[in-house]
């Protein structure tokens, strides 16, 4: 069963054909008023687009013209997860989370059931009864995916869902809708890379309301085509073999660095992605005392001034460096250097 959107929205300068498998996770990223959200909404059916259909599996969700169907958000097969929790604050967690089933018709006996069975798979039972107004940001977050989850959608949306969570909050959702999505159909729009790395099988970037990259998420990141996939692409980002505590490319170069997320040793070698930021990375012109595990012989090929330090770009990596280090070092392009990492400043992913 596959989603099939086609769509026209002359306010927002939308013209867009996109397709998602059955349980592929598909970002969308690009600038600010891009149209991100507003597909979201469109798919939701809390927004009608001037032309287009969109079909999910053999529904058809909307068909615009004089012989066309509209079919509304709650016969849609669809859960959507927004940037605010949105709870009913007069309700306790376990009825905001019955809702859904409840207006689908279960009786109140299954809805409850589900209710608690979601609120337990995103460890949120132990504050079943209490209302709204009782919860964290991180707490409101979790019972807003079990009350999404809770009809079992065919399709789940989530609009920028960490985005209202602090540092500590978001880890957890992240690592927990990781787990959630992997066997759903999902699309995730986020400013975040690191939600992309880790939840998404797929990116594609809007700018100007037209699709200008698509494709996996490590070739998206790493090998950008649009001005703002670039802008992320600051992050270093390497693909290979993950395993305990290293990611091994395809070349044979070993990335040492820490778990992201609740995967460990016992699942095994896995495709996976190593990632860091430029400004975590040193730069030696020779090889550096210690014995480090993140050391890489590079050629710079190009130094670009970024504000107040220059990006040192050599293949698939970069290094910020003041410019005082750049003269004193001597670096131009094509000169021969080390990279360092500390292994503390990588996070390895599961791939997709």
């Amino acid at each position: 069963m596959t989603l099939d959107l086609s769509l026209t929205l002359a306010a927002r300068h939308l013209e867009l054909h996109l397709s998602l498998g059955p349980t592929e996770t598909l970002a969308i990223m690009g600038p600010n008023g891009a149209g991100k959200s507003t597909i979201l909404q469109v798919l939701a059916g809390l927004v009608k687009p001037d032309a287009g259909h969109a079909t999910l599996g053999d529904r058809l969700l909307f068909r615009m013209g004089h012989h066309g169907r509209w079919l509304p958000p709650h016969e849609r097969g669809i859960g959507l997860l927004a940037q605010q929790p949105l709870l009913f604050p007069h309700l306790t967690v376990v009825d905001n989370v019955a809702f859904g089933p409840r207006s689908t018709g279960a009786s109140k006996a299954a809805a409850n059931a589900s209710a608690h069975e979601w609120l337990r798979e995103v460890a949120a039972e132990d504050f079943a009864a209490r209302k709204p107004a009782e919860l964290s940001g991180g707490q409101a977050q979790r019972v807003a995916l079990a009350r999404a989850l809770a009809t079992d959608p065919e399709l789940l949306l989530l609009d920028e869902p960490m985005a209202a969570l602090d540092v500590n909050s978001a880890p957890f959702l992240r690592s927990l809708l990781k787990r959630v999505l992997a066997t759903r159909r999902a699309i995730i729009v986020t400013h975040d890379i690191l939600d992309a790395l880790m939840l998404a099988d797929r990116v594609i970037v809007i700018e100007d309301g037209r699709i200008v990259e698509d494709g996996p998420t490590a070739t998206v990141l790493t090998h950008p085509r649009s001005a703002f996939a670039a802008s992320l692409a600051g992050l270093n980002v390497l693909s290979g073999t993950l395993n305990a505590e290293s990611v091994i490319t395809s070349d044979g170069v070993t990335v040492t660095g820490r778990p992201a997320g609740d995967w460990g040793p016992a699942q095994g070698e896995m495709a996976g992605l190593a990632a860091f930021p430029p400004s975590s990375v040193s730069v030696f012109l020779t090889p550096p005392q210690g014995s480090p595990r993140n050391a890489f012989p590079v050629r710079v090929e190009a130094l670009e001034p970024q504000g107040g330090h220059i990006r040192v770009r050599a293949g698939l990596l970069a290094a910020d460096v003041s410019p005082a280090a750049i003269a004193e070092l001597g670096i131009v392009p094509g000169s021969e250097v080390f990279f360092v990492v500390k292994a503390a400043e990588v996070l390895l992913y599961p791939a997709g």
